[in-house]
């Protein structure tokens, strides 16, 4: 079991050769209760991810891919199974998050914000804010550092976000639909800016999301999940050349991927409105 601030988390850190996965989920399930019954979320998951890898997971609605991110971040327990991931670094914290919400502190400056995670680990001053300058440049607000949410777009507050998620220099960065609050324009603009910040970094990230087209993008693989309970259903390799552009989205190998994920989907969707539906 790992532990962190805060208490035992079921999310293990383990030292092993480079060759084994950095993730490793094997037969996990999450079942909540409530006066109502017991819901299971998720049953018997398993999935692997490798170093390095951009791994998007899709599904319906309700089918429990916020809550297998959740478990990675050690936020929720499992009922039953494991999740592994491997540590290269004893010090670096095993995950961080990226939420739909940019979840910033309006209180705090940008600067302040990127600073955060590094203040909490004990980080000096000068060494915290010497790292959030140098990121906060790598994502492109070099600028605004002294600027407050409020002040700053949709697409820069979610720039802050993944900015102070890099900060903690996490093995996993774990993004939960990170630019579903955007509008179209911005979210394209900003999918390329991902691509980039992933290639200079060359993290490790399970990226969740609803759209297929961002999935085919920005994936190595994509994981398509059932309805409730969530299980894999497939994972798609996807073999577009990198460095990834929007104009690949034109291509008629994008076509043909993007059709594959939806066949998969397309009935696990219709099954998640029929139970909403009660049909």
């Amino acid at each position: 079991m790992a532990e962190r601030a805060g208490g035992t988390l079921p999310t293990a850190r383990v030292r092993a050769e480079a060759t084994e996965a950095k993730v490793v989920v094997r037969g996990l399930s999450v079942r909540y209760t409530s006066s109502r019954g017991t819901l299971t979320a998720l049953e018997d998951i398993s999935l692997s991810v490798q170093a390095g890898e951009f791994c998007c997971v899709v599904g319906p609605s309700g089918c429990g891919k916020s809550t297998l991110l959740r478990v990675l971040a050690g936020l929720i327990p499992c009922a039953e199974g494991e999740v592994r991931i491997r540590s290269d670094g004893p010090q670096r914290p095993l995950t961080a998050m990226v939420f739909q919400d940019y979840a910033l502190l309006p209180w705090r400056t940008v600067l302040d914000n990127v600073a955060f995670g590094p203040e909490n680990r004990g980080v000096p001053r000068a060494e915290r804010y010497r790292l959030a300058r140098e990121i906060l440049a790598k994502v492109g607000l070099s600028g605004f550092e002294h600027a407050y949410p409020h002040q700053l777009s949709g697409g820069m507050k979610q720039r802050v976000g993944i900015a102070r998620a890099l900060a903690n220099d996490p093995e996993v960065l774990l993004m939960d639909e990170p630019l579903a609050a955007l509008d179209a324009q911005t979210r394209n603009l900003m999918q390329e800016e991902l691509l980039r910040i992933w290639a200079e970094f060359g993290k490790t990230v399970v990226y969740v999301t609803h759209a297929i087209d961002e999935a085919v993008l920005l994936g190595d693989r994509v994981v398509v999940m059932t309805a409730r309970p969530g299980r894999v259903k497939a994972v798609v390799p996807v073999d577009l050349e990198r460095p990834r552009t929007l104009e690949q989205k034109g291509s008629a190998h994008f076509a043909r991927l993007y059709n594959e994920v939806w066949q998969l989907l397309r009935e696990e969707v219709s099954a998640a409105s029929r139970e909403a539906g009660g049909g």
